[in-house]
């Protein structure tokens, strides 16, 4: 080990470099003089002189890259390797290994040691390869972490909690397991995406891809192939052979929305894959689809059947179990619980500290129609957070036509047809109610029924009876 020692080692009692490097070998002397090399570069050194103890210190300290020998009495360094990507596989390993064992330290850096140093050690080189099997493993665990934030910022959550929505979730709920196509109907902004890709994660194929076509965004010309694929030479410009997107999704989940903007060629193609479970890409053989199609539009589509546009067998192919997203005019309730949602995400999104919402605000975004939906509720809340300049979000950070919504004026409801009696009896005594600002006597003035009437209705749901 003399090439590892110098006249000028010394040690550093605070190490300030935030590496912590666990050595490992039989060798005392060894393990003495690479202590030495690794505490003057400012490392958190470890050490062990046997695998056993390795563990134990790997178990109880936050370490960055095991130094280990490969040829050791009892557990070998490669069945060390073995247990350290058990018990922290975050852990970079760096083997040590004596002249002609090179072949077995490149076998076990194909079972994940990042790089192997040959003896006798020099120097320079070892504290290289650990100072490099650290940085990769700190940029493999930010780039895991970006991974996550990112994924949360742009994980869509279900919100909601009236009645018209978990009426909606039910369905979906009992859908998700099985095979059968759905149809996702609703306006535009209502979150249709949203419930397929709910579907997908309550199916037995969550762990299989999702993948989502925007049919009317997909030029006419190009849709076939983009579905299904084409090969090589099957028309002009096509120089290479491409997978659709029923191949991508191979496995899991195929969502196609605005589904209503199929040509007829590509509607009779996709009734072929609901009927016979296969396709051809263009130019191509016949290949079995192994997807789950789920389907959405904002259209009628049992019009656009009787106007020739959409045919019928394919809608009842695609129109097996059909779940239907209300719009944000319906859900009222559940307008509060989107603003904050939606609040949360884009302080954090934009590095801005959670605004509170003044009732004021929130009373004119209850009182406005949403045409755009959730969509445009969402956009909204963006735009308030970002110009925000207070701690607050008021009336005056909303646009114009919502910010002069008029806080007083009775508002329409709307019902999904077979919505329960009780239900709407309920709903429209609590929007009375805010109407008249909690006063059950004017309320019961306006409805033409008793106070009693009220008392009872509003025990009879949120009452412990």
């Amino acid at each position: 080990m003399d090439e590892l020692a110098s006249p000028g080692d010394t040690t550093s009692a605070t190490p300030a470099d935030g590496t912590t490097v666990l050595v490992v070998d039989d060798e005392r002397s060894n393990v003495e003089s690479l202590e030495k090399i690794f505490l003057r570069e400012s490392m958190r050194v470890l050490v062990a002189y046997d695998a056993k103890h390795a563990l134990e210190q790997l178990r109880t300290h936050r370490v960055h890259v095991v130094l280990t020998d490969l040829m050791m009495p009892g557990t070998t360094g490669l069945e060390l390797l073995r247990a350290v990507k058990q018990v922290q596989p975050e852990v970079e390993v760096v083997l040590m290994t004596a002249f002609g064992s090179v072949e077995a330290a490149v076998s076990a850096m194909r079972e994940g040691a990042y790089d192997f140093v040959e003896k006798p050690l020099k120097r320079m080189t070892i504290v290289k390869s650990v100072r490099k099997a650290a940085e990769r493993g700190r940029l493999v665990a930010e780039n895991r972490s970006l991974k996550d934030e990112i994924k949360m910022l742009t994980k869509r959550e279900i919100v909601g909690s009236s009645p018209a929505w978990r009426r909606v979730i039910d369905v979906a709920s009992q859908a998700a397991p099985s095979m059968a196509t759905v149809l996702v109907l609703g306006e535009s902004g209502t979150g249709k995406e949203l419930l397929a890709r709910f579907i997908h994660d309550k199916s037995a194929r969550v762990s299989g891809p999702f993948i989502a076509v925007n049919c009317a965004a997909i030029p006419e010309t190009i849709l076939e192939s983009e579905l299904f694929g084409h090969e090589r030479g099957a028309f002009t410009g096509a120089v290479t052979k491409k997978d659709g997107r029923f191949a991508k999704a191979a496995g899991g989940t195929l969502f196609l929305d605005e589904i209503g903007e199929l040509s007829p060629q590509v509607q009779v193609k996709l009734l072929r894959v609901l009927q016979e479970g296969e396709y051809e890409p263009l130019g191509g053989n016949t290949v079995k689809a192994d997807v789950r199609i789920v389907a959405a539009t904002n259209r009628d589509l049992l019009a656009e059947v009787q106007a020739g546009r959409f045919r019928e067998d394919l809608y009842y192919r695609l129109n097996v179990i059909a779940v239907t997203a209300p719009p944000l005019r319906a859900r009222r309730e559940d307008v509060p619980l989107l603003v904050d949602h939606f609040v949360g995400l884009y302080a954090k999104k934009n590095g801005k500290a959670r605004l509170v919402v003044a009732r004021a605000a929130l009373d004119r975004m209850l009182d406005y129609a949403w045409p755009g939906n959730v969509r445009e509720l969402e956009n909204v809340i963006e735009r308030a957070v970002v110009l925000s300049r207070g701690d607050t979000l008021t009336e005056h950070d909303l646009p114009d036509a919502i910010a002069t919504a008029q806080a007083g004026a009775p508002r329409a409801l709307e019902f999904p047809v077979g919505t329960p009696l009780s239900e709407i009896e309920l709903r429209v005594i609590k929007e009375t109610l805010k109407h008249t600002k909690g006063d059950k006597s004017l309320a019961a003035q306006l409805l033409g029924i008793s106070t009693r009437t009220i008392y009872r209705k509003l025990d009879g749901v949120d009452g412990p009876g």
